[in-house]
């Protein structure tokens, strides 16, 4: 089976920073578009950021000047390094990817992490 764990969430003052980083594990041949999304409270889920297999990036408007996303391909890693934090950026931060699975070969396969939470305080 395959897993991703997430991990750097936390509590943070307004203006201040945060990294995540989020880890796939498994039966993995390789990943394709690794991606962030928030889910405030009472809202939607929401995409952050995502970056292809050869490293393009797409950023929300929100994300836009604040927010970095990169990847590791050989640890199967994605980070989001987040500055210049702000109330809104709250909520609860899910990696996702997409990947080929070894065994069973399968391609396309969507996998999400449990979450981390993002405090941010005004």
């Amino acid at each position: 089976h395959v897993q991703l764990v997430e991990s750097g969430g936390g509590l943070v003052q307004a203006g201040g920073s945060l990294s995540l980083s989020c880890a796939a594990s498994g039966s993995i041949f390789s990943t394709n578009a690794m991606g962030w999304y928030r889910q405030a409270p009472g809202k939607q889920r929401e995409l952050v950021a995502a970056v292809g297999s050869v490293g393009s990036a797409n950023y929300a408007d929100s994300a836009k000047g604040r927010f970095t996303i990169s990847r590791d391909n050989a640890k199967n890693t994605v980070y989001l390094q987040m500055s210049n934090l702000k109330p809104e950026d709250t909520g609860v931060y899910y990696c996702n990817a997409n990947l080929d699975r070894l065994w069973p070969r399968l391609y396309g396969e969507n996998y999400w992490g449990k979450g981390t939470l993002v405090t941010v305080s005004s």
